[in-house]
């Protein structure tokens, strides 16, 4: 098989988790808690796409549900959490404006997966 028929079965299995969230912060241990949530989301590999959505690259749907399942164990007592994962595929089909300039949706890093 060509590269090709590989890199289009990747984009189908290779997945993008997204976690959305809605956290109180009005008292000091409500912000204490959100900045945990956050932290704990930046040390598991995602990154900040808006303020209150992280996204993560994730290799395979097993992979995902890994990170998925980590995420749930860290979740806040109070507040709104979403958890979706959609293909490499849909995720290239975003479209992404700066004011109203389209940019290009930046390239996943080349991570090492150990586990």
């Amino acid at each position: 098989m060509n590269e090709e028929h590989f890199s289009r079965l990747n984009q189908y299995r290779s997945m993008w988790v997204l976690v959305f969230f809605d956290l109180p912060t009005e008292t000091r241990i409500e912000r204490k808690v959100a900045s945990r949530f956050r932290k704990n989301l930046l040390n598991d590999g995602f990154a900040m796409f808006q303020f209150s959505i992280y996204m993560r690259f994730c290799a395979s749907r097993e992979n995902a549900e890994v990170h998925i399942k980590r995420t749930k164990n860290a979740l806040p007592k109070k507040g709104k959490v979403g958890i979706m994962q959609i293909t490499d595929k849909q995720f290239g089909m975003i479209e992404l404006f700066h004011g109203q300039k389209e940019v290009e949706p930046e390239k996943p890093s080349q991570q090492l997966e150990l586990f």
